[in-house]
């Protein structure tokens, strides 16, 4: 962070400073485990956890100052909600370094996508500055703009959205040169009408470009696509479409290759790559990463040397790992939709390249009253795509494990446990060398525990 003073912060914030403080701040941190000298603890009140009983913890780590919403002992600026104090410190502070210094904002949207293109981005753009894990809301991106510095040449944000406003609120706090719309899918279901609410939601990123501001859209996705009238000027990615275009897709084992077009029909190709993201699900978040690094000025054979090289970073995301034991596990336990569970299947099936196949998947949440139908799809499609054996986990993923029976999974070939603890004993029983094992489910049903356990310390 660019030091700031805790007057200025007072300011931008509309707090009360209490008396004769005079300190430079030089960080932002929400957690007083991670407090470093001269940054400001911000005093969030959350469902179990009130922030303001950590202030002395905050203070003795090297917190100079507090962003607290009653008075406390220490030097502190007292606001109203410190949620929307945060939001304000962030939309003044990214001013600041934008009157100072050459920035671009890249702001990311999508159902499906969004951490991925993220890593992707934060690889490739010079001087970058990205969210840590999935930090897409309004906790999580003022906190990311406040991590950039006077070094900072592209801040990458991503913007989530669980309802009508919320990419508003977040593009209002980090107006965008360049918004990114990756998917319309059906994450947060619970929370719309139907798949066109999600689309406005999303489009949001779209009217919250500055002028003279690029849409980066998913010429695959009609309804990302229809986005397109909204912004000044749009250019598209696509499979075999757009301004930026896979042509002749292959897989290698899991992994998508390549050649990609520019400028339509008549364009630039560049030679045929291999990504090193698992999944051919990964070319949309390709595309779209390198779309934005040619907005950003990146030549493209090396902006697409690098798009093609870059991994995942972000943990839990299609992390493959190959145990001593020849077990291979196939790590996507951070989050969950149907898009991303039938891609993840996919995947499954292309790294086991013949040999034995294990989805071992949990609840997908927030979907409201379509829970028990999305579920039960699922169940439909491991056996269509022939999976070997699916180990069903916890009640809220239980129609899955139903309907793959109804489909025609008999024996082993389909199970259902209750906890994550039998579901390691399953696999632990049946598992051999060869075999791979997929692990699917939100974040929220836990199942991540049970791919660290599996991973052990291979990772």
């Amino acid at each position: 962070m660019r030091p700031v003073t805790a007057q200025w912060i007072a300011n931008a914030v509309g707090g009360e400073l209490a008396a004769d403080v005079d300190a430079l701040v030089i960080g932002v941190e929400k957690d007083s485990r991670e407090i470093h000298p001269g940054w400001l603890y911000v005093a969030f009140i959350g469902e179990r956890v009130d922030g303001h009983d950590f202030i002395t913890q905050a203070v003795a780590n090297g917190a100079v100052l507090s962003l607290v919403s009653r008075p406390v002992d220490g030097p502190h600026v007292l606001v109203d909600d410190v949620t929307a104090a945060l939001g304000r410190l962030a939309r003044a502070y990214l001013a600041l370094l934008r009157a100072e210094q050459p920035l671009t904002v890249i702001g990311i949207t999508g159902s499906n996508g969004k951490t991925t293109t993220k890593d992707l981005l934060a690889q490739v753009l010079p001087d970058a500055v990205a969210p840590v894990g999935s930090f897409n809301n309004e906790i999580g991106l003022p906190l990311t703009v406040l991590r950039a510095d006077a070094t900072t040449r592209h801040l990458v944000l991503e913007m989530g959205a669980s309802g009508l406003g919320h990419i508003a609120y977040l593009t209002d706090i980090a107006p965008l040169d360049v918004a990114v719309g990756l998917i319309v899918g059906t994450a947060h279901m619970g929370e719309y009408a139907s798949p066109d609410d999600v689309a406005v939601a999303k489009s949001e990123i779209v009217r919250g470009l500055m002028p003279g501001g690029v849409a980066v859209l998913n010429a695959d996705d009609a309804r990302v696509a229809a986005m397109a009238s909204l912004a000044s000027r749009a250019v598209m990615f696509g499979i075999g479409q757009g301004d930026v275009a896979a042509l002749d897709l292959g897989n290698d084992r899991g992994r998508a290759s390549f050649e990609v077009r520019l400028g339509g029909a008549d364009g630039e190709v560049l030679e045929r790559r291999t990504l090193a993201l698992v999944g051919e699900h990964h070319v949309t978040n390709a595309l779209a990463a390198l779309a934005v690094a040619l907005e950003c000025g990146i030549e493209p054979a090396r902006a697409w040397a690098a798009v093609a090289a870059a991994g995942p970073i972000s943990g839990h995301r299609m992390a493959l790992t190959e145990r001593a034991d020849g077990v291979v596990i196939l790590d996507d336990s951070y989050n969950a939709s149907i898009e991303s569970m039938r891609a993840a299947f996919r995947a499954l099936k292309h790294v086991a390249d013949g040999g034995r196949t294990f989805a071992v998947i949990g609840e997908i949440l927030e979907l409201g009253d379509q829970s028990i139908a999305i579920h039960d799809s699922l169940g439909v499609d491991v056996v269509r795509l022939r999976i070997d054996h699916t180990i069903v986990v916890g009640d809220g993923a239980r129609p899955a494990y139903v309907a793959a029976v109804r489909e025609g999974s008999w024996g082993d070939e389909a199970l259902f446990v209750a906890t994550i603890g039998e579901a390691r004993e399953v696999l632990d029983r049946m598992l051999a060398p060869g075999d791979t094992v997929l692990v699917k489910a939100s974040h929220g049903s836990g199942l991540w525990e049970l791919a660290d356990d599996l991973v052990g310390g291979a990772r």
